[in-house]
């Protein structure tokens, strides 16, 4: 691991670093976004000054966790890729819906730290998982990227409205959707979202009217 100014990382500060990320996750996990920096210390079990020299305030820490996040989802795309089964982005998907799942509440506000190019990244990886499943003949041949973030957009929203009342609403509702990107008639003549589109999306630039 290496530092901001690329120099390598002394054995100990590393481990400090993982330690307080790995406490943030679970401290954000449970209280939100809002959660302090003394008790992301506390749980870690470091001292509140060695989490302010890694993280100097609460903006750095959460970019550190969503690139945390980001690179566990890429991993995950990567390892479906690296399979070459066809069933790779149903696998992902469902990957994608237990990571919303277990930090819904301020997934929201880690989305707004997502860098683009990271966000990027990860959609060319879905786009090749969607390519993927569609040379085993698993999806529809139509179906774009476009459709695809459709569905991701719409897990996410299942898993904010269901919340703790109903956890697992999102299976089902993203077996609907699989079912139809598998159906032998096309699922709609209507257009799909654009590749840039998507990106203004990510990026809260305003649509055109």
């Amino acid at each position: 691991m290496d530092q901001p100014d690329g120099r390598p990382m002394r054995r100990d500060a590393a481990r400090n670093h993982r330690l307080v990320l790995d406490a943030a996750l679970a401290v954000v996990s449970e209280h939100g976004t809002e959660a302090s920096m003394e008790l992301i210390a506390s749980r870690a079990g470091v001292g509140v000054g060695t989490v302010y020299r890694r993280f100097p305030n609460k903006e750095a820490l959460i970019d550190a966790l969503v690139v945390t996040l980001l690179e566990q989802l890429i991993h995950a795309a990567e390892q479906e890729l690296a399979r070459d089964e066809g069933s790779g982005l149903e696998t992902f998907l469902r990957i994608l819906g237990n990571h919303f799942t277990r930090h819904r509440g301020y997934i929201d506000k880690l989305v707004r730290h997502t860098r683009a190019e990271c966000a990027e990244h990860l959609r060319d990886l879905i786009g090749e998982l969607l390519a993927q499943a569609q040379r085993h003949g698993r999806i529809r041949p139509e179906i774009t990227l476009g459709d695809i973030q459709a569905t991701i957009w719409g897990v996410r929203g299942v898993v904010e409205s269901a919340g703790a009342v109903a956890p697992d609403a999102w299976e089902r509702h993203l077996d609907i959707h699989l079912a139809g990107l598998r159906a032998p008639e096309p699922p709609s003549t209507r257009p799909s979202v654009s590749r840039a589109d998507l990106a203004r999306i990510s990026s809260g630039v305003p649509l055109r009217p």
